[in-house]
């Protein structure tokens, strides 16, 4: 059964305005070849502001602590799933079958930490598959040849060193419409690495597909986007090309920030709003972290869609005319923990429910992955 929080008939007036100016806006072009997966955005022409609408539908079901999904480009319904304590990389198949492609090198589960993050650039058989993993050492970002056959090659590093913990550790990359990989580090339990530009901890990164620092990136020689991060898990692009990330808080607040280069977002020294005066970047919208514990971040026809671990939710965001977003509540308690969300080719949202990670309470074919259809947003 469907639950959610009414939305204001002001707040859909604007979000319907503030859909039709985005509509308008045209993504930067890609450098190089463009990305063909990892990247939470859109996988239809937008359509204005949408909701989920009937019951979804299992997509899968008897995934181990799963973490990301990326689409197959070029195969409808067939994806690559990340299962986070084993290491294991699974192919969906379009009729729902998993199978194991194989096990990523050197991940070490504890805690928060394993195989993480997955963003796919190119196709099966010339591409690559990225993956943000913990190691014995450190996190670190490599990338895999995918073969014809869907067989992962040997890893290749992309960035190592990343620090460590049993939690905190970040672990979301995904390709950006500028052709750039970016990646989310969490500050590894050590607040203090969040204010440290010479640390990669607590921060946002972005870098060529081989791990290099842009040359427009914010700060020169360095590959900091963004600081002043706890534990960002989400990351998704509006139709302007304007990147978003969804965030942890401690005990008070979990945030959606609106990232801008070299934007300070606070943590330690602010959690929520109110350190605009002391120069750091205030979240769009804030909530108590018994109420979502965000993850992924997906953006669908002027919609984000925000997936809740802790909150056992799904959020669906509505851009204000202000440049604020006003959230509403899906599901409510009845699929537990949410990981991950994406759009999905068919123009349906999946999501990934999230168990068997330890602190869920799995049911007999958790974990799974769900499909809902979406619907233009109704006023009620």
């Amino acid at each position: 059964m469907v639950s959610r929080l009414a939305l204001p008939a002001a707040a859909l007036a604007a979000t319907l305005l503030t859909g039709t100016l985005l509509a308008g806006c045209v993504a930067s072009e890609p450098v190089g070849d463009p990305p063909t997966g990892g990247a939470p955005t859109s996988a239809s022409p937008q359509r204005g502001p949408v909701q989920p609408a009937g019951d979804p539908v299992v997509v899968a079901s008897g995934l181990v602590s799963p973490w990301s999904v990326v689409l197959l480009p070029g195969a409808p319904g067939e994806a690559l799933v990340s299962e986070r304590d084993t290491g294991v990389v699974q192919h969906l198949s379009a009729g729902g079958a998993l199978a194991p492609v194989g096990t990523v090198p050197g991940v070490v589960h504890e805690g928060e930490g394993g195989l993480l993050g997955l963003a796919l650039l190119g196709e099966a058989g010339d591409g690559w598959l990225y993956a943000y993993l913990t190691t014995a050492s450190d996190n670190r970002i490599v990338r895999m040849p995918l073969g014809d056959d869907l067989a992962l090659g040997a890893p290749v590093e992309v960035l190592t060193g990343l620090p460590k913990a049993r939690n905190h550790d970040g672990g979301r990359i995904a390709f950006g419409p500028d052709g750039m990989l970016y990646a989310t580090v969490g500050d590894a339990g050590s607040p203090a690495r969040a204010q440290d530009r010479a640390s990669l901890g607590g921060k946002i990164l972005r870098m060529t597909p081989e791990g290099a620092v842009p040359g427009d990136n914010p700060f020169a020689g360095s590959l900091v986007y963004s600081l002043g991060h706890r534990n960002p898990q989400g990351l998704a692009w509006d139709a302007s090309g304007q990147l978003y990330a969804a965030e942890f808080g401690q005990d008070t607040w979990d945030e959606v920030n609106r990232i801008v280069p070299g934007g300070n977002y606070g943590w330690p020294e602010v959690e929520g709003t109110g350190g605009a005066a002391d120069g750091f970047v205030d979240p769009l919208v804030q909530w108590p972290t018994d109420e979502a514990s965000p993850s992924a971040l997906a953006y669908v026809d002027g919609t984000f869609f925000l997936a809740g671990l802790g909150g056992r939710r799904l959020w669906a965001l509505y851009p204000t005319a202000d440049g604020g977003l006003d959230p509403v509540a899906w599901f409510d308690g009845e699929y537990g923990r949410i990981r991950d969300v994406l759009p999905a080719a068919d123009g349906t949202l999946w999501f990934v429910t999230n168990n068997t990670d330890g602190r869920g309470s799995p049911g007999p074919d958790d974990d799974r992955i769900l499909s809902v259809r979406l619907v233009p947003l109704q006023e009620g």
